[in-house]
């Protein structure tokens, strides 16, 4: 049986990546390789490139060599976050990180894919949200429309296809519900039974 995917017929006119074609222009050959180099010794600097270039970054946010933003002017960072060495956003639709989120070594954020059903594989892209108190561990992708939810951890090398909730940990491929997470000190509030521990989920 021969295959009826016919990758000629791809057309990509539609999408609308947010700026003009001189603008991505000088972001691929200027900007991000100041943003990618190890050259470049202050994070600050990082953070004034990706404003400079249309992202909304908030205070105290640290951005490590290698980091590879596909369009910034689709990137939004809350305060006092860390993003690792050789993350890649990948953010063909918008990336919304909150307050005090890390995204650890080549975590990988990626919101575009194809959709299967079409013979000529049209792009299908959706946001990625990743809420306060998160940690996207290294290695780890996160698929197009996941929203890791506010605390959750999707730890190293997992791939999360489906959304987590909120103080979550999930592992593996695809990554799954393993345990929540509990902070050390951190009073039980009975009206928020999701940061309890629990042998049984629902």
């Amino acid at each position: 049986m021969t295959s009826r995917v016919d990758l000629s017929l791809f057309n990509n006119d539609a999408y609308r990546p947010g700026r003009s074609g001189l603008w991505q222009a000088v972001w691929f050959f200027l900007g991000l390789p100041v943003l990618r180099s190890a050259l470049v010794p202050f994070s600050g600097l990082r953070v004034k490139l990706l404003r400079l270039f249309g992202a909304r970054v908030g205070r105290g946010v640290v951005v490590k060599p290698g980091v590879r933003v596909k369009y910034p002017w689709r990137l939004t960072i809350g305060d006092h976050c860390w993003i690792g060495e050789d993350c890649w956003i990948d953010n063909v639709a918008d990336v919304r990180i909150g307050t005090s989120v890390c995204l650890s070594q080549a975590s990988y954020l990626c919101t575009g894919n194809h959709d299967w059903t079409d013979p000529a594989f049209a792009l299908a892209a959706r946001e990625i949200v990743v809420e306060d108190g998160a940690w996207i561990g290294a290695k780890a992708v996160v698929c197009p429309g996941v929203i890791v939810r506010e605390g959750a951890i999707v730890v190293a090398g997992a791939v999360a296809a489906r959304s987590v909730l909120a103080w979550e940990i999930h592992a593996g491929n695809p990554a799954k519900f393993t345990r929540y997470r509990r902070l050390r000190g951190a009073a039980v509030n009975q009206d928020e039974p999701v940061c309890v521990l629990s042998s049984v989920r629902k």
